[in-house]
């Protein structure tokens, strides 16, 4: 398998910013779809007081900066023009999820993806929604929130709806990770809730050591089949492994994650993310170089 899809870091938040404007997009879709990439996904619309579009809505909740080029639209058409499926990302106000007011973070995303099917819903690139709010167990309130939200999206365009967690890994909880079982039994209560409100599963990949992985894989993939979700997997391309956030990838272990995803039988393979870590037109020099070993592999 290689790599089909990717998000779309759209006004960064931890990773820093290559300025890129409407010409240096153009040129990174060519590229993307020039390995087979043929999902794009916005990994949030908006966050905090920052949006890829003037919205009403945000707009009327606080103050936002100004978004001088609209990104949704420039991602739709050059998503359309190469027959690529877009999937919309919902905001993140920064504030509620973290603190725990689920119900407002859900009231404003409702009125906002409200406005963006009256701006964007009738482009043929708009094929999917993607829920921006990261989970990793199971937890009532946040459980709500998905279904309530998931119902909200298919009324509005009954298109699929992605999700992508992460693992409660010891690369970033440390004695407070949960083990396989946990891992498992956690994700069994989640999927029990979800299973008819949410479609596809990207399980993001990098939380836990790297020979760990093909268990965490395959049990992600048995579980999601189980509940009728599609399987994908969200391979990182960034590294978390280094004292530096976020290099791009070391490629031998890009290569070793994509070997064991496609021996665990999932689905697809999208990354976080192909335009900072992957792609030929990165600013970062190993990006590139990772780009030219990741073709040379892919081409055989």
């Amino acid at each position: 398998m290689k790599i089909t899809g990717t998000f779309l870091d759209e006004i960064t938040h931890d990773i820093p910013s290559q300025n890129w404007g409407p010409d240096e997009w153009r040129r990174d879709f060519d590229a993307m779809q020039q390995v087979g990439i043929d999902t794009v996904i916005l990994i949030r619309a908006g966050y905090r007081n920052r949006a890829t579009f003037d919205s009403d809505v945000l707009n009327g909740h606080r103050d936002m900066l100004p978004a001088y080029t609209d990104l949704v639209d420039l991602f739709l058409t050059e998503a359309g023009m190469r027959d690529m499926n877009f999937f919309f990302g919902t905001y993140d106000a920064g504030t509620f999820w973290d603190e725990g007011d689920y119900r407002t973070e859900v009231a404003i995303n409702k009125n906002f993806c409200a406005e963006v099917v009256d701006r964007y819903g009738d482009r043929d690139a708009f094929a999917g929604w993607y829920i921006s709010h990261e989970i990793n167990a199971y937890d009532e309130d946040q459980m709500v929130v998905y279904e309530e939200l998931a119902d909200h999206l298919r009324g509005l365009k009954d298109v699929p709806i992605l999700m992508s967690p992460y693992i409660r890994g010891p690369k970033q909880f440390g004695e407070e990770a949960l083990g396989l079982a946990e891992h498992v039994a956690t994700w069994e209560q989640v999927f029990a809730r979800i299973q008819d409100h949410v479609d596809i599963v990207a399980f993001q990949d990098g939380n836990v050591a790297l020979t760990d992985l093909p268990r965490y894989l395959e049990a992600n993939r048995k579980l999601a089949a189980r509940y009728g979700l599609t399987s994908w997997s969200n391979v990182e391309t960034f590294d978390r492994d280094v004292h530096i956030q976020f290099p791009p990838i070391d490629f031998r272990k890009l290569r070793y994650k994509i070997e064991q995803a496609t021996a665990a039988n999932v689905d697809k393979l999208i990354t976080f993310e192909f335009s900072h870590f992957l792609s030929p037109n990165a600013d970062h020099p190993a990006a590139r170089r990772l780009h030219q070993r990741y073709r040379e592999w892919i081409e055989g």
